[in-house]
């Protein structure tokens, strides 16, 4: 049978028993038969959804049909408080299966994140026979069948901005204010709240533009002013809204307990945990996270003391002037020294330091072997776009000869593209990344809602005083890896993953932001953080001391 569906879709069979077919046509072949499906579009995923998904969806759509019962002129919403790596797209997608809908707009401010929704949708054979169209097609409505569900898939800033000549809607997107859709999805929904004013946001095309902006002064201003999707120029029978980090929309009250589903990175982990030896463990090729944090020895940190509690500024640190070939560090000295610290071959000017000896020196990213032979695929996350170009003249320089092995992505400017299109350049960098080695330097692209399984450690150096942006960002690290072995097993190539800081005061109260807020379901703050580094441990060094 297998033989006889792959004759059917064309592959080339010359010699009646032996066919030259690709590895995706003959799983698609195997799948179609075993599930007696067609598989006409050749799909190969077929993963099922973990308990904890299904636990989403089933809430969900009891959700909505007791508020359609109640108030059957409404459109109920629901937020999935679920973490980095929950898989929301694709669980989304179940839910809408599930609900038999058929036309369904997912918005988002981070038009990278189209790449997840556009591969969630095409590779699995839950979704034979789905339409996916947004702005790389052109948004084609001539070319979709009705009959067949259709996903669009649009930032705020394309299809609900407005056309800067006339200030009404964009004449190509009228088709989406006309269309009544079965349900709205929210992407990346922690971006505070919006009405009105929430229009200014509409017009940032870049993300360099809209991280640029203030955005813990937008949330003061908006702070009491709940989200009210009504002002939207939209209609939809539900609502669905995604985060990590929904903080906001928590604690406005905006969504009741009953709105809500939670599942944070320590559930995760003690899933992951429970399941023990058992076969099939859904959570195995998710990796622990460890932060390393560090107070930088005195002879580097000095000139970036700012305010009365003289703490330390990573923005004032790595600030820099010029653009391309032409941006320098303001203080290119201390910035040689820290790449030279984080090498473990910064030797610190203090006499208490240096009695330690080097044995007793804090493990440095990128001397300690533990580390060094993890962090093949790093981001780097810059103040701004001139401190990410800066990095990368200082990090061509000779006397920086180590770093010349890894290949330098600047995913920062209008250079490096809007959305999926900053995404491209550091996947093909990296080529086989099992030979690798590469460091991406970011200031906004690039740090929500996309997947770079290789990456494994990120460096914190900007100032993020909102825990929504530092985890978004510190998340992005803790993407599966894993590759077919020899055997034919999957192989797991990432068990851990690494976030470094080195403002400690600052990533410790981020730590305690984050736990404490993000666990709705209990009240002590004190077990909150607990439970959160039980399963994040968190190392700060101190000079020499840990």
């Amino acid at each position: 049978k297998i033989h006889e569906r792959m004759r059917k879709l064309g592959i080339e069979n010359p010699d009646g028993e032996w066919f030259k077919s690709s590895i995706d046509d003959l799983k698609a072949s195997y799948i179609a038969v075993r599930d007696r499906t067609e598989n006409i579009e050749s799909r190969t995923e077929d993963f099922q959804m973990r308990p904890e998904q299904k636990d989403a969806v089933e809430k969900t759509i009891l959700f909505y049909r007791d508020a359609k019962k109640e108030y059957p002129d409404r459109a109920p919403k629901f937020l999935w408080n679920a973490k980095m790596r929950f898989g929301k797209t694709f669980a989304s997608y179940q839910l809408a299966k599930r609900m038999k809908f058929k036309k369904i707009l997912v918005l988002t401010f981070k038009p990278a994140v189209e790449s997840a929704w556009e591969e969630d949708l095409m590779t699995h054979i839950d979704f034979e026979g789905w339409q996916f169209i947004s702005k790389k097609n052109g948004y084609r409505i001539d070319d979709l069948e009705e009959s067949r569900p259709i996903v669009c898939f649009g930032s705020f800033q394309d299809l609900l901005g407005v056309d800067r000549e006339t200030g009404g809607i964009k004449a190509k997107n009228e088709w989406v204010h006309t269309t009544n859709w079965d349900i709205v999805i929210f992407d990346e929904y922690h971006f505070g709240a919006w009405r009105d004013s929430a229009q200014k946001l509409f017009l940032k095309e870049d993300e360099d533009e809209y991280d640029a902006l203030d955005i813990e002064k937008y949330k003061e201003d908006e702070a009491d002013n709940a989200y009210n999707e009504t002002f939207l120029p939209i209609t939809t029978s539900y609502y669905l809204f995604l985060s990590g980090t929904p903080f906001r929309a928590i604690n406005s009250g905006e969504f009741i307990e009953d709105q809500i589903f939670n599942w944070t990175y320590s559930d995760e982990q003690n899933a992951k945990e429970e399941w023990g030896d058992k076969a099939d463990n859904p959570y195995a090729a998710l990796p622990r996270m460890v932060m390393m944090t560090y107070r930088m020895p005195e002879d580097i940190r000095n000139i970036a003391i700012q305010g009365e509690f003289n703490e330390f500024d990573l923005n004032v640190f790595f600030s820099a002037e010029g653009t391309g070939d032409k941006a320098k560090f303001i203080h290119e000295n201390e910035v040689q020294k820290w790449l030279d610290l984080i090498r473990g071959a910064h030797l610190p000017s203090s006499i208490d330091d240096l009695k330690l000896g080097r044995d007793k020196r804090p493990p440095m990213p990128y001397s300690d072997v533990r580390l060094l032979s993890v962090l093949t695929h790093t981001l780097w996350f810059m103040p701004s776009v001139a401190s990410a170009y800066a990095m990368k003249n200082l990090l061509k320089k000779e006397q920086n000869t180590f770093y010349h092995d890894y290949t330098i992505n600047v995913a920062a400017g209008s250079q490096a593209g809007i959305g999926l299109d900053a995404l491209a350049p550091v996947e093909r960098s990296m080529g086989n990344p099992l030979e690798s080695k590469t460091i991406t330097l970011s200031c906004g692209k690039l740090t929500t809602g996309v997947t770079i399984r290789p990456w494994t450690g990120i460096f914190m150096l900007r100032n993020l005083s909102s825990p929504e942006t530092y985890f978004q960002a510190a998340f992005r690290v803790q993407s599966p890896w894993v590759i077919d072995g020899e055997d034919g097993k999957k192989e797991i190539i990432k068990e851990e993953c690494y976030v470094f800081d080195f403002a400690l005061d600052r990533a410790l109260k981020q730590i305690a932001d984050y736990s404490t807020r993000l666990n709705i379901n209990e009240s002590d703050p004190e077990k909150k953080v607990d439970e959160f580094i039980k399963f994040l441990p968190v190392l700060a060094y101190d000079g020499s001391s840990m």
